[in-house]
């Protein structure tokens, strides 16, 4: 068994834009670069919030970030993966936004846990690893062995 990729989610990466040494920087160097990935639906949700604010600072770091993680295409078998996922999400009548459910075929197709804070939405997808790397309760413990007593 191979080690889980992550496809992160744009939340998590918004996050890791406002925070670069924080929480995610972190999950991301536990769990190694080549670990990680993104949609390409991600990293034009990304570009067109840096867009909106009129943000060069924003739109520079946005693109550090992209360049510094794979982006995956848009392509086969996601397109396939997409439209068993909407079919079903239409027949239970719980469909979920469009860039959400390519993202999510996107992360089926190719195998990966899906990291977002947007829980809710995507465990209507049944199959679908999630974790939220924002959450305190995802995160590992301190180490406390560093920790000597005076006396």
């Amino acid at each position: 068994m191979s080690a889980p990729r992550y496809l992160l989610d744009t939340n998590i990466l918004s996050d890791l834009v406002r925070h670069p040494q924080g929480i995610v920087a972190r999950k991301i160097a536990a769990v190694g670069e080549a670990a990680v990935c993104t949609s390409i639906i991600v990293a034009a949700e990304l570009r067109f919030g840096a867009a909106k604010r009129g943000s060069a600072r924003l739109s520079h770091q946005v693109h550090a970030i992209l360049s510094a993680i794979e982006v995956l295409p848009l392509d086969m078998p996601a397109d396939i993966t997409y439209a068993q996922l909407r079919w079903a999400l239409e027949q239970s009548g719980r469909p979920i936004g469009p860039n959400d459910m390519l993202i999510a075929a996107q992360a089926l197709a190719h195998e990966c846990v899906l990291v977002t804070a947007n829980v809710g939405e995507f465990s209507r997808i049944t199959d679908l690893q999630l974790t939220n790397w924002l959450t305190v309760l995802d995160e590992p413990p301190p180490d406390t062995s560093a920790t000597t007593s005076t006396g």
